[in-house]
C-alpha cells in the first residue's frame, strides 16, 4: 500500500511533464489542413546567374563554361523539348526534388524540372 501511494505523485508528475511538451494547436481557417496542389506556387523559370571564380572545392566554378545560355529557349517548356535541342555535349535532367550526385562537370549542362515537369533552371555542373 505504501508503494502505491508514493508511486502516484511520481506518475502524476510524469504525466504533467509530458503534457507540457505538447505544442499548442494551431488556430485559423487552414489549421491542420494539408495544402492542395493548387496552393503550391510553381517555381519561376530562371537561368543561374554568372558567378565569380573563387577558390575552394575540388574544381572552380566558372561562369557558363557549358554555354547554358544557348538553351534558354526551353525555359518554362516541358522536358520533352530538351531532346529537340540536338545537344552533343554531356547534359543531365534533374526531376523535381530528384536525387543528384555531387560530381561537378563544368562542361555538362544541367536542366532542372519543376513539379509539373517543365524546365525551370539551366546551369552547368
Amino acid at each position: 500500500m505504501l508503494i502505491r501511494i508514493s508511486a502516484f505523485p511520481t506518475a502524476l508528475l510524469a504525466v504533467l511533464a509530458l503534457a507540457a511538451c505538447n505544442p499548442a494547436s494551431p488556430t485559423g481557417p487552414n489549421s491542420g489542413a494539408p495544402a492542395s496542389q493548387t496552393d503550391l506556387a510553381a517555381p519561376q523559370p530562371y537561368l543561374t546567374p554568372e558567378t565569380s571564380v573563387t577558390a575552394g572545392g575540388l574544381q572552380k566554378r566558372e561562369p557558363d563554361t557549358c554555354k547554358a545560355v544557348e538553351y534558354v529557349s526551353v525555359l518554362g517548356q516541358p522536358a520533352a523539348q530538351i531532346a529537340t535541342l540536338g545537344i552533343t555535349k554531356p547534359y543531365r535532367v534533374v526531376e523535381w526534388r530528384g536525387v543528384e550526385d555531387q560530381v561537378y562537370n563544368p562542361q555538362r549542362v544541367v536542366f532542372r524540372l519543376d513539379a509539373r515537369g517543365n524546365v525551370y533552371n539551366i546551369d552547368c555542373g
